[in-house]
């Protein structure tokens, strides 16, 4: 019996460590009208090098965060790997992650996939950040590391 007290003890503690994690995904991650990415499939930056539109009927939760996929291939791909997939600093703009500590909003169609992790970036008509964060890339990597752990705690 007492065995038994203390795994449903572990277990109680586990389940609330879960909860709380996905609760700090939701609050800090870029979640416009709930999803991930604008509602883009986050697999086809990798498998087409492009931004695709995803689709509700083929949507995923990974921590309490909502993604939309193309396709059930890519949802299937996404369900076995997430953090494969995850855009880095929650979705926020890497650029400003790193250049002022700031999360900022991101154009899902500019985006940069550097040793297999998905970065997002702002864009408008006067101000492509990625063209920025190309200039100085190693040392704005840096400091959106730092920034984004201080930020997820």
């Amino acid at each position: 019996m007492k065995l038994f007290s203390i795994l449903a003890f572990i277990a109680f503690v586990y389940v609330g460590e879960l909860n709380a994690q996905s609760a700090l995904r939701t609050k800090q991650f870029n979640l416009e009208k709930g999803l991930a990415i604008q509602g883009f499939d986050p697999v086809t930056y990798f498998t087409q090098n492009k931004a695709i539109e995803g689709n509700k009927q083929f949507a995923a939760q990974y921590d309490g965060v909502t993604y939309y996929f193309s396709n059930a291939t890519n949802k299937d791909l996404f369900v076995k790997e997430p953090k494969k997939y995850e855009p880095q600093y929650g979705g926020w703009c890497a650029y400003a992650m790193g250049a002022t500590n700031n999360k900022v909003e991101i154009d899902p169609e500019t985006f940069k996939i550097l040793n297999g992790k998905l970065y997002l970036f702002f864009h408008s008509w006067t101000n492509n950040t990625l063209l920025k964060w190309n200039k100085d890339e190693a040392n704005l990597k840096a400091k959106a590391d730092k920034n984004w752990q201080a930020i997820y705690r």
